[in-house]
């Protein structure tokens, strides 16, 4: 089960030896047509497999912003609608951009910590809850140019970014985030700013604390569609659960129109070379991310995992995965990366055929274009959402430790992550440290994933390797 992605995968850009491809059970390959029912029904399981983690990065944010019932619903839309337009680019594949393959576009959940610490900044400034929204997206459209670029060089990316480095900036991305799914289990922000009593209540604790037992024991159900729903079967749950409570207020939902089209630039834009600087990492990491997941989707078709047309295909994906998070931008909504949701999909069907892909285009796009389903979910109550994410934000965690270790652990390594770690999680825990500092200085190491991710960079970098690094270095080509 993971958020966005399957983080606990190798990430290295240039595999030393080819991996086994995996034919058995495939029933229909990349570039069969299976019949259009057959079709359908595959793609909504892939639908069911990745709305969550879609959706979910949107009501976190706008929850954080303080943004009405209107303005949620718009954004969580536009979430799904260009998710939609992703996945069709991703599979259809024009000229250089997408993959090509059964790819599904969805939103980050690597970009949540740098974005609500550059909305919170601007709105201790004085801005608007919609005037921090122009500044977030004005800074992610001009950090997907970064990705764009970045997937012309894929083949230098494995020099910079190592295993180590990844792990351990996923791991820092999930315990960063651990303090935002607790808040939301114990009653949200609003809770939190009221100091009326009922933040970390035992009636929002009696309800998190259900989604999250039922969500770990669905988990490790040995049904497999039971396990891929676990949270969204644990979201439903705490939603009858709060009904029954009467803690849910649909009167929002008469305010919504039946239909809503996507307006570009609807917040405007803004552009601050401070607030921009934690995502230029973020964006060269996810880069990472998608190589790694590209190659797991490419490998599961049946399809090469090196030479030249996997290598197109990657550099093709990571290239699809900037445009779409620059198109994200300008229609309002977060940047997007490729999910590992539909990898399991792919296994546990036999389908991967990245037509199935057009279809989970659609359904996004539809969904996207029905303000009522973005209003629905945005009346899910914090402690639900706290209660899911937080085995999420966990699951991250796990993954990155996951990636470290498969990559060895020697005195060095452990240097690297220990360092990286405490300094990383240090500025989430004593925020203060930064408090008299100047804007430039807060916005560049304020940020968990920006602060540990540069000291692990650095380290790695600096820290001289023992004899048997540099052989195997020596050795790979």
């Amino acid at each position: 089960m993971q958020p966005d992605k399957d983080l606990s995968k190798d990430t290295n850009i240039a595999p030393n030896k080819t991996s086994e491809i995996i034919k058995s059970g495939l029933i229909y390959s990349l570039d069969d047509k299976p019949p259009v029912i057959e079709s359908i029904f595959v793609a909504f399981q892939h639908v069911l497999a990745a709305f969550v983690g879609i959706i979910t990065p949107p009501i976190i944010i706008c929850s954080s912003l303080g943004l009405d019932a209107t303005n949620t619903s718009y954004l969580i839309s536009m979430s799904l609608f260009v998710s939609g337009i992703g996945t069709y680019l991703q599979c259809k594949k024009f000229g250089p951009i997408g993959s090509g393959m059964l790819s599904l576009q969805g939103t980050s959940f690597a970009f949540l910590g740098p974005i609500l610490g550059v909305g919170t900044v601007a709105l201790q400034g004085g801005s608007s809850p919609q005037q921090a929204l122009g500044l977030i997206f004005g800074v992610c459209l001009f950090g997907a140019f970064i990705e764009i670029i970045l997937s012309r060089f894929l083949h230098l990316l494995d020099k910079i970014v190592t295993p180590v480095v990844s792990g351990t900036v996923v791991m820092i991305i999930g315990l960063g985030l651990i303090k935002t799914g607790i808040i939301s289990l114990a009653g949200g922000v609003a809770a939190l700013e009221k100091n009326d009593g009922s933040f970390g209540s035992i009636q929002n604790l009696a309800l998190g604390g259900t989604v999250l037992l039922t969500v770990i024991m669905l988990t490790l159900a040995k049904n497999r569609f039971v396990r891929m729903g676990a949270i969204a079967i644990g979201l439903t749950i705490g939603f009858v659960g709060s009904l029954c409570l009467g803690i849910i207020n649909f009167s929002s939902l008469s305010q919504l129109p039946l239909f809503r089209l996507p307006i570009p630039f609807r917040y405007g834009i803004s552009f601050d070379f401070t607030a921009f600087l934690p995502f230029v990492l973020i964006y060269l990491l996810t880069a990472i991310e998608t190589v790694g997941d590209l190659t797991a989707t490419s490998s599961i078709s049946g399809e090469p995992v090196s030479g030249g047309v996997y290598l197109r295909r990657i550099k093709g994906g990571v290239l699809g995965d900037g445009i779409n998070s620059l198109i994200a931008a300008v229609l309002n909504t977060f940047p997007t990366t490729t999910f590992s949701q539909n990898n399991g999909v792919i296994q546990m069907t036999g389908v991967g055929s990245r037509y199935v892909g057009f279809y989970v285009a659609g359904i996004f796009v539809i969904l996207g274009l029905l303000p009522i389903v973005g209003g629905l979910f945005q009346t899910i109550p914090q402690p639900v959402l706290g209660g899911a994410t937080l085995v999420m934000f966990g699951s991250i965690a796990v993954a990155g430790l996951n990636i470290v270790v498969s990559a060895g652990i020697d005195r060095r390594s452990m240097i690297v992550v220990a360092v990286s770690l405490g300094l990383g999680l240090g500025v989430v825990f004593v925020p203060e440290v930064f408090a008299n500092k100047p804007p430039l200085f807060q916005n560049l190491f304020g940020s968990s994933i920006s602060t540990g991710g540069m000291t692990a960079i650095l380290l790695s970098w600096l820290l001289p390797q023992n004899e048997e690094e540099k052989a195997i270095a020596e050795e790979s080509p």
